[in-house]
């Protein structure tokens, strides 16, 4: 009976506990991506435990009912105690907790951990290069990378971007960096879609690039691209589309005020023997200035704005997808893009079609292969400026004749053309038509464990064909016959590389070693032909041997080599005190004969001071890195065969008959050429305070360059012009800082602010005999860029005329500064009034999100720089021309801006003219300004979407600086101005 009772009572308990057993159900996510988050652990606290799938849900069965605990863990995400009420299905979100000091680098030749730097990198993850679309990711990076200063060098569709890393050391041979894509040297940055690519880094101090030798001289940039991932495939989808419009542009005299300053120009002024010999005197004297149909067109009121008929709105827009997937021994990634660009003129447009491939393929345990492969299609159409002619062409003529068609030369004025004449169909084409192809392959053996062998094989093909076809009638021609050219050019740019690594531990001790063999081969070849006045302008420059005149064909073909061979040793002693050795030599080709070899070492040191005893439970240093690291390193940057003499067919004949004549070229070979070379010595602090939520990193660096190798103009009594020279020594000294903060760091809300600083001072050291360059704007002590002139102070006022006579000036004329107060004006009293170099820039990246809208808005600083400004420029005194609308000089308006007009000379003419175009090129701009909205999942996921964003971004909206109606970023220029852009687009993933 008793176990009855009991068996029966057992039977019980144990049905009221199947009874009451009940499933829990939830979904995890990435807390800032709101991705699904596969294979995070659950378990109920104290008792079973499940994983997510990999659309990140779970399903746990407990027993029991009311509030369960449950534990969620993921690598990099940490673990979170989580409680679930009963019934009601679980939304947990994670936050990554990865520290940066954990984040991998990339660095020359290899990668190691963000702690374990020695030198000077800065490291930019695939995000943050996607916040600005723009079709060069260098563009998106403007004022956001410490030391580098990016500037995009003008407004229309082809343009590239200028990058300088710490300063200009090289005072004729290229100042760019080293671009390495995927381990391969790769000068086209702009092929790259900012959609591919997993990091960016950019070394800048001598122990980081030393490892690249010659080539690392003026810093590198290091791309990554995307590689494939395992489990289920990963495609994403990105397209936006955008308006764009001239940012800020200057104005040109309007019919009202070019009649008055025509009249100005011819005015008769006895005072001061100013103008005696002038013929207007009023009105009734305009039929000497003005023609018939001229005065008719001013009476009729006649008001053409010229520039505002040929610029138009732009636009840029693209599309494209990625796919990364894969299995645990085969890895892909495939993506394509499409990118269309048409600015603000007509037949100034770019189309970039670019496609990629990466694969990895693991074999077995010892081996793995892999190839990167890129794609990239230019169509690019461009047109000879019509600014010049724009700012000439008398306001009060008419462009269109009565059946709208574009008048040859409005005003019957047969020395101006009308600046629309290209626009007709077949008047101007310049087509260019560039292919590229990146092709990469590797293998890498591991043969024991710690050792590596890699092999790197690349190959840059591109072709490239231009045509330009210009009309008897258009603007370059001129009356003066059909001119059509057609190049075609071939390039091949060869690396292969081998690498060996070895890492080996002991104890407290970590070394890695790396054996470095590279040899570059670089091949370009080039043929061009030419003709004048062909019979059918339908043929364009398809048919050049149709061309009645001019026949000329031309060829060209370069061959550079560099080989090299580099070893570096890492070291760490319990992961707080860390050196790096290295050591390369490399011979180029370019060099002379004994001269062609070199040695290029460096060192670094650093203390990880926050890894100390004494610092680990310190409640404000979260973290706390030394650095100092000194190298050598050098450049061969100057065109081939600049050790030879060359020569070249010049026009020779015996008395009627032509005959083939031969001379030297202008260029004579020097046969002593070597390296020049770079010593550079950095400092470095990396802190990061209040757990991480501030982080810094503040560089000092000094880099003297010698050894120059110059261009040098020689006398005329040599016989050439000009040679190649190892000449003179420049300095730069500076800082650059970055510092990060998290403002606002919750479930819910984030706010992170970063800024960056760059200073440099830039300095030429030495020159021939120690003695300024004054030929070439060279002085010692000064930038390699400067304004070499008098400086302007004002213009001479009728009050001052006695002085000015004495200066061989009068009233009206431009006054400049007696430098060495002899009272007289000479040669003597020229100095550097300017540097075209900044002296600082600054960026502000603001970030900010709350649930699923996210705002990101950036400025940017450019200060200290002079340009000169071509509007200024463009003040035809003689009244012949349109022209700047300025505040000129008349007895009654005592300007100090500008000179008076004058029928007696042209601005190219007159004295000092020069110094009115020298102006203050600082700006402050709104760069960007993006706001995004991340679309809700549920809405997603009925699509078959794992997450959608939808966003709007601003680009160069506002810009502040001392001169009016110009965006200062261009340089000066009025030719193709810099724009404005609207952009609406949107990400998928899949």
């Amino acid at each position: 009976m008793k176990r009855t009772a009991l068996l029966t009572l057992l039977v019980l308990t144990l049905f009221n506990a199947f009874s009451q057993t009940r499933e829990i159900r939830g979904r995890i996510t990435d807390r800032t991506t709101e991705q699904p988050l596969p294979d995070v652990t659950v378990t109920v606290k104290g008792g079973s435990a499940t994983r997510t799938d990999a659309e990140g849900n779970f399903i746990l069965r407990v027993s029991g009912s009311g509030p369960v605990e449950l534990e969620v863990s993921l690598v990099g995400y940490g673990s979170q105690t989580i409680t679930v009420q009963d019934g009601a299905p679980a939304s947990i979100s994670l936050e990554k907790q990865v520290k940066s000091l954990d984040e991998v680098v990339v660095i020359g030749y290899g990668q190691v951990r963000k702690r374990d730097l020695t030198g000077s990198v800065v490291s930019v993850k695939s995000d943050e290069i996607k916040k600005v679309p723009a079709a060069n990711l260098m563009e998106s990076l403007q004022g956001k990378l410490p030391g580098a200063d990016i500037m995009r060098t003008n407004g229309s569709a082809a343009s590239g971007v200028s990058i300088t890393i710490r300063g200009n050391r090289s005072l004729r041979a290229d100042n760019g960096p080293l671009i390495i894509v995927d381990g391969v040297q790769y000068n086209s940055i702009q092929d790259i879609n900012p959609n591919d690519i997993q990091s960016l880094e950019v070394l800048k101090d001598a122990s980081s690039t030393a490892i690249y030798g010659s080539r690392g001289a003026n810093g590198v940039i290091i791309v990554t691209t995307k590689k494939g991932t395992t489990g289920k495939p990963k495609i994403s989808a990105t397209s936006y589309y955008g308006v764009s419009e001239i940012s800020e542009y200057p104005r040109f005299m309007n019919s009202e005020e070019y009649v008055a300053f025509r009249r100005a120009a011819n005015r008769r002024i006895t005072d001061a023997g100013i103008n005696p010999g002038g013929v207007w005197t009023g009105p009734a004297n305009d039929n000497l200035l003005f023609s018939t149909l001229e005065l008719a067109n001013i009476n009729a009121g006649v008001n053409t704005n010229y520039p505002g008929l040929f610029f138009r709105n732009g636009s840029q827009q693209e599309h494209g997808v990625g796919v990364a997937a894969g299995s645990d021994r085969t890895r892909v990634y495939i993506s394509m893009n499409y990118y269309d660009e048409k600015g603000i003129f007509r037949l100034d447009d770019l189309k970039r079609y670019s496609g990629r491939l990466n694969l990895d393929q693991t074999l077995g345990k010892l081996a793995k292969t892999g190839m990167q492969m890129q794609f990239t299609y230019y169509d690019i159409n461009t047109r000879t400026s019509p600014i010049d002619e724009a700012s000439k062409i008398a306001p009060f003529s008419l462009p269109y004749d009565s059946l709208g068609n574009v008048v040859r030369s409005p005003n019957n004025d047969a020395a101006r053309w009308n600046p629309l004449s290209d626009e007709g169909e077949n008047m101007a084409v310049n087509n260019t038509r560039v292919n590229r192809t990146l092709a990469v392959a590797y293998l890498e053996l591991t043969p024991f464990k710690g050792f590596s062998l890699r092999s790197n094989l690349g190959v840059v093909f591109s072709n490239s064909k231009q045509g330009a076809f210009y009309d008897n009638n258009s603007l370059l021609q001129r009356g003066q016959g059909a001119l059509a050219n057609y190049t075609s050019g071939e390039g091949r740019n060869t690396t292969w590389e081998n690498v060996l690594t070895y890492n080996r531990s002991v104890s407290d001790h970590n070394f890695t070693l790396t054996g470095i063999s590279s040899f570059l081969q670089n091949n370009f070849e080039e043929v061009s032909a030419q003709g004048n006045k062909q019979i059918l302008p339908s043929q364009l420059f398809y048919a050049l041997g149709n061309a009645t005149e001019g026949i000329t064909i031309r060829s060209s073909y370069r061959k550079e080599n560099l080989i090299s061979f580099a070893g570096r040793v890492n070291y760490s002693f319990r992961g707080k005190y860390l050196a790096s050795v290295s050591v390369r030599t490399d011979g180029s080709s370019k060099l002379a004969e004994g001269n062609k070899w070199d040695i290029f070492p460096s060192a670094a040191i650093a203390w990880r001071i926050g890894d100390e005893a004494f610092l680990q439970n310190s409640r404000t240093i979260s973290d706390l890195k030394l650095r100092l690291s000194y190298g050598v390193t050098g450049s061969d940057a100057i065109p081939a065969y600049r050790t030879q003499s060359s020569l070249t067919r010049i026009p020779n004949a015996f008395g009627d008959n032509p005959a083939l004549g031969f001379a030297f070229s202008d260029t004579i070979g020097n046969p002593n050429l070597r390296w020049e070379k770079t010593k550079a010595l950095n400092a470095g602090i990396d802190l990061a305070l209040f757990n991480d939520r501030i982080s810094a990193t503040i560089d000092f660096y000094e880099t003297r360059t010698f050894d120059l190798l110059v261009d040098r103009l020689l006398p005329a009594t040599s016989g050439v012009s000009r040679t190649f020279e190892n000449v003179g020594a420049t300095r730069n000294t500076g800082i650059d800082i970055g510092i990060n903060a998290a403002i606002i760091r919750r479930p819910h809300m984030d706010f992170n602010a970063g800024i960056t600083f760059y200073s440099n001072r830039e300095r030429i050291s030495d020159l021939v005999n120690g003695v300024d360059d004054v030929a070439n704007s060279w002085f010692i002590g000064h930038p390699v860029r400067v304004v070499y002139d008098y400086r302007k102070t004002g213009i001479w006022q009728m009050a001052d005329s006695a002085v000015a006579r004495a200066n061989n000036q009068r009233p009206g004329d431009i006054r400049v500064a007696d430098v060495n107060g002899d009272k007289l004006i000479s040669t003597a009293d020229r100095e550097v009034v300017g540097q075209l170099v900044p002296k600082w820039n600054a960026g502000l990246n603001l970030d900010f999100r709350f649930k699923s809208l996210d705002f990101n808005a950036f400025l940017f600083a450019r200060m200290g720089q002079t340009i000169q400004y071509d509007y200024y420029t463009r003040i035809h005194l003689q009244g012949r021309e349109n022209g700047a609308a300025v505040n000129y000089w008349t007895p009654e308006n005592g300007s100090n801006d500008f000179p008076r007009p004058r029928t007696t000379s042209s601005f190219a003419s007159l004295p000092y003219s020069s110094t009115l175009a020298y102006v203050d090129g600082s700006f402050l701009k709104l760069r960007n300004v993006t706001i995004g909205y991340r679309l809700p999942r549920q809405w997603m996921q009925r699509a078959g979407f794992t997450g959608a964003r939808i966003y709007v971004t601003g680009k160069n909206l506002l810009s502040f600086s001392k001169v009016d109606d110009y965006d200062v970023e261009r340089g000066g220029s009025l030719t193709s101005p810099l724009t404005k852009l609207v952009i609406a687009g949107i990400n998928v993933d899949l």
